[in-house]
């Protein structure tokens, strides 16, 4: 199978996915459907659709009506004029229902560890959560845990902790969730890599980033 890939950029310039936002690499959709019943149909609806393409998404249903479809070309590691299509067929189905989507839940979790040698920790950590490395990172085989990646480090870190999570969310969200964290007493610790990632840290010095596409 061909495909063309597309920038986030470009993807978030289309129409007919206002659905949608660019989150880590893929697409991600939020559609509360009104029931229950009403997902599970949807999410029939969208497999039938993508088996006819022969383009497979991630399809997540949680009561009491939510139904998140994630899509991404697994062949390229990226985006595609092929996401764009199902992405659009989808956004089809949940109009048809009255489904609605909220732009602002799609979000993405992964944990960051720093590190002088990411081989020497990397297989402890791949044992103790039954993961498998990918790319030098650690992902869960059914694409449901946060996936790991290691930061390398030239010296040891001891004025910061060692983890810290990078929450990935829509790009025209991020600065609201900045300030969300920081009303709810978080300490911005730097935004010079805003608009890709803002730092932030709780009380005790735990540090998390809110991340998006742009600038990367």
């Amino acid at each position: 199978m061909e495909y063309t890939e597309i920038t986030a950029a470009d993807f978030d310039a289309l129409d007919g996915v206002a659905d949608w936002r660019v989150v880590l690499g893929g697409i991600m959709a939020d559609f509360a459907c009104g029931s229950f019943p009403a997902a599970a149909a949807l999410s029939v609806g969208i497999a039938d659709a993508a088996e006819g393409m022969q383009h497979h998404p991630d399809i997540d249903i949680r009561y009491p009506d939510r139904v998140v479809v994630t899509i991404t070309t697994h062949a390229t590691g990226g985006l595609t004029d092929l996401d764009v299509a199902l992405a659009r067929e989808v956004s089809v189905l949940a109009a048809g229902i009255g489904a609605s989507a909220a732009s602002s839940v799609p979000q993405a979790v992964e944990i960051g560890i720093d590190t002088m040698d990411a081989d020497r920790i990397r297989p402890f950590w791949a044992a103790a959560l039954g993961y498998r490395e990918q790319d030098g990172a650690l992902v869960d085989p059914l694409r449901i845990g946060p996936p790991i990646w290691f930061q390398q480090m030239d010296e040891p870190r001891t004025d910061r902790d060692r983890f810290h999570i990078d929450v990935s969310v829509p790009h025209d969200k991020a600065e609201q969730r900045v300030a969300e964290v920081v009303a709810a007493g978080g300490r911005l610790v730097t935004d010079e890599f805003a608009r890709s990632w803002w730092v932030l840290a709780d009380a005790d010095g735990n540090e998390a980033c809110i991340c998006t596409w742009q600038d990367r």
